[in-house]
Order: C-alpha cells, then sequence, then structure tokens
C-alpha cells in the first residue's frame, strides 16, 4: 500500500506525536540534510538574509520539505553559483503520522475488524509550522537578492497552503540589524563566531573589556 497523499494529514488535529520509545517502528524522514551551499561561510561574507514564512497552522510533510530543498538549492546553484548562498531548513520533521492499515482485496472482510484496535501504524513524519515561522532561509551577496527570491518563490510550488517571501533587516542570520551591524564591529561589541556572532556587552569585568579592545 503507497503512501497517502498529503491533503489527508495537512490539518494539526491532534496531539504532537513524536518518535519515542512507546512510538516504535517510524520510517526514516525524507529529508535528511538541512543546510546547503557554503554553509561555513564567515558571518561578514553574506549580508542578505531572505525567509520563507509560513502563512497558515498547517503540517509539512518531511518529503515536500525534501522537495522545497532541491527546488531553491537548484536554482541558486545555476544562477548565482555553489559558493555564494547559504540555505537552512528551518524545520524539522518531528510529528509523526498514523495510518490505520484497510485491506482491499478479496475475503478482506472476514480478516478485517473495521474500527476495533483502530489505533494506526506510524506512516511517515511531518512538521507543524505556526502562521508566521520561517521554513527555510537563504543568507546571501546583496547582489544576488532577486535570485535568492525566485529561488524561494519557485519552492513554494512545493509546499501546501500559503507561504510569504520576507527581505530580513538583520545582518545574515544574526539578530543584529544591518545598518548597525557594522558599527557593532567596529565597537567590538559583536565578534564574529562562524556563520553568526557573539554579542559582548560593555558590563562585566574590566580586564576582559581592555583585552577586547586590543585585539
Amino acid at each position: 500500500m503507497g503512501r497517502r497523499p498529503a491533503r489527508c494529514y495537512r490539518y494539526c488535529k491532534n496531539k504532537p506525536y513524536p518518535k519515542s520509545r512507546h512510538c516504535r517502528g517510524v520510517p526514516d524522514p525524507k529529508i535528511r540534510i538541512f543546510d546547503l551551499g557554503r554553509k561555513k561561510a564567515r558571518v561578514e561574507e553574506f549580508p542578505l538574509c531572505v525567509h520563507l514564512v509560513s502563512d497558515e497552522y498547517e503540517q509539512l510533510s518531511s518529503e515536500a520539505l525534501e522537495a522545497g530543498r532541491i527546488c531553491a538549492n537548484k536554482y541558486l546553484v545555476k544562477y548565482c553559483g555553489k559558493d555564494f548562498f547559504h540555505i537552512r531548513m528551518r524545520l524539522h520533521p518531528f510529528h509523526v503520522l498514523r495510518i490505520n492499515k484497510m485491506l482491499s482485496c478479496a475475503g478482506a472482510d472476514r480478516l478485517q475488524t473495521g474500527m476495533r484496535g483502530a489505533f494506526g501504524k506510524p506512516l511517515g513524519t511531518v512538521a507543524r509550522v505556526n502562521i508566521g515561522q520561517p521554513i527555510m532561509s537563504v543568507r546571501a551577496r546583496e547582489n544576488h537578492k532577486a535570485q535568492v527570491i525566485e529561488a524561494l518563490r519557485r519552492a513554494k510550488f512545493k509546499f501546501p497552503g500559503r507561504q510569504k517571501i520576507f527581505v530580513s533587516n538583520k545582518w545574515g542570520f544574526t539578530k543584529f540589524k544591518r545598518d548597525e551591524f557594522q558599527q557593532l564591529l567596529d565597537e567590538k561589541r559583536v565578534v564574529p563566531d562562524g556563520v553568526s556572532v557573539q554579542y559582548k556587552p560593555n558590563h562585566g569585568p574590566l580586564l576582559a573589556w581592555k583585552k577586547r579592545q586590543v585585539a
């Protein structure tokens, strides 16, 4: 018996049902890679950040997340180059779907129990998403803004429901605004730390502050 279409499991109806020692035999999620492109690029290299944000409270299957990831990645590799962007999937499929399998062969009525013992077996995994929650985020250079928006627009067709694309006012994947970021760097109040930055407030030991000013 094949996989049911995702429209059967689109809405968040029941309680979250994660994989656990009680919920065994869950098939592996289709999506395995959550960061693509040049994921180790330093924070200063990619100032632009664009989000694909859900506009509905629903469930997105791991198959849909994988399809959206592949679609956006292919477009950006083709039009920007594989070293000029970083895609991050923001959802993880933790919720397990169930199916109460019914036999449809001849003589099935002798074997079937109908609604007796109707609690289903694990079928697949989905991610639950709220209104305003990012599905995927891309950071890139400013000159690739149009290509990033187009890649996310194409990825929208892989998901049910409505999504919106937002160009963030933050620098890359950090929480600092783009117009303030350079000033914070110059003042040594943020220190680059791989993909993101560490915030160094002005309070604390005087010795630590002096050390930062010299560095």
